[in-house]
């Protein structure tokens, strides 16, 4: 089956964690995905590049499997993640809309991406039929050795050929009970997200930290510089993906300094939710504002709840704190998670000067502390 030689050839090249989003012109290779390597099935492609990237900063070898027209909604943080850190990510992408396409919504972007991926410098091969099947090999190689991302675009006729699926799929039971009792209340704010992040920095030790883009990688950076401090320079929306990546890889604590415009803006809570990884932790510092930006009001500041959208993700535990001294209280006390910790704060930004640090230096750094001997955390009991 031509799915299973594709599965051959990813674990030849030690591919050691796979995200992915179906197509249906290779569902049969996204059911064998998830028996054969560490699998995070993603709602929105775009997270999925954070993922890989956190996955490959702990030392993993990631790749994505996705439906091309899923390459629109990676681009931003393909060239502000990818691209401006050096990192690899080869992509294996059903290429849609060019080959007896039945739905006329695949053709305006899928038929220009050639274009769109020689714009912006992202190599590809494309691949026409089964017999080309050995380049994907080459498209991981080519990504490892470069440091960047190089797209497989996998034609649908690759795939004719007798299911290895067929008829067998069998679904576990979707029984469940449901008991949720959910009371809060939201106090006007006593701290300032710089008084949260330095309250946060007196608790580092041996976590491996990611922060959201913007100003609070700078009030972390003045509160406490580390070198398992990575510093999100770009990418709106991927500190929480990236925490996840790390968090499938490294037996270390992560923690991720996020923000409620960036929660707001991703499809990640329910993906956190259901790997369950139990060293994860995720700071939502919910001033209800944009910061970086001017401070411009978030649907947070006065409607959405974000806790209770970690709770339906299925988060294990969740809490809130509105107090100095209940933040220090809850980070005291974390354990097993997935946690999320969701911080009201008033808005507002600390003066603060940049980061006095390359892309590749901030990278480089981390990586070489976050691949230190595995750390078992006296938080995880």
């Amino acid at each position: 089956m031509y799915e299973d030689r594709v599965i051959n050839i990813l674990k030849k090249e030690a591919i050691s964690l796979v995200a992915s989003i179906p197509c249906d012109k290779t569902k049969d290779l996204h059911f064998l995905l998830p028996e054969h390597f560490p699998h995070i099935g993603l709602t929105r492609e775009e997270d999925g590049v954070g993922v890989c990237a956190g996955a490959f900063l702990a030392g993993g070898r990631p790749l994505m499997v996705i439906q091309s027209s899923g390459l629109g909604n990676m681009l931003n943080a393909l060239m502000s993640l990818t691209k401006t850190y050096d990192l690899p990510l080869p992509i294996l992408a059903s290429w849609r809309g060019v080959e007896n396409e039945a739905i006329p919504a695949q053709v305006p972007f899928n038929s220009l991406i050639p274009g769109i991926l020689d714009a912006t410098g992202i190599p590809y091969t494309i691949i026409r039929d089964s017999s080309e099947f050995e380049q994907i090999e080459n498209v991981i190689v080519d990504a490892f050795d470069h440091s960047r991302p190089h797209v497989a675009l996998v034609l649908p006729g690759a795939w004719d050929g007798p299911s290895s699926c067929g008829n067998t799929i069998k679904f576990p039971s979707r029984k469940r009970e449901i008991d949720l009792c959910y009371q809060r209340k939201i106090r006007e704010p006593e701290m300032s997200r710089n008084d949260a992040i330095r309250i946060i920095a007196r608790h580092l030790e041996k976590q491996a930290v990611v922060t959201n883009i913007g100003i609070p990688g700078k009030e972390l950076y003045a509160a406490c510089d580390r070198p398992l401090n990575f510093y999100m320079l770009g990418s709106y929306t991927q500190a929480s993906p990236i925490g996840l990546g790390l968090a499938a890889i490294t037996q270390r604590d992560v923690w991720v300094i996020d923000g409620d415009g960036s929660i707001l803006g991703t499809g990640i809570l329910p993906v956190i939710g259901t790997e369950q990884p139990e060293n994860l932790t995720i700071f939502c510092l919910d001033n209800g504002a944009f910061g970086s930006t001017g401070n411009q009001l978030t649907p947070a500041y006065a409607g959405t709840d974000l806790e209770l959208l970690a709770i339906a993700s299925g988060f294990r535990f969740t809490t809130k704190a509105g107090t100095p001294e209940e933040l220090e209280l809850i980070i005291a006390g974390l354990k097993k998670g997935p946690n999320f910790v969701h911080v009201i704060l008033r808005p507002g930004n600390a003066e603060v000067k940049n980061i006095p640090l390359t892309p590749h230096g901030i990278r480089d750094r981390f990586m070489a502390a976050v691949r230190q001997a595995p750390v078992s955390s006296e938080t995880l009991r």
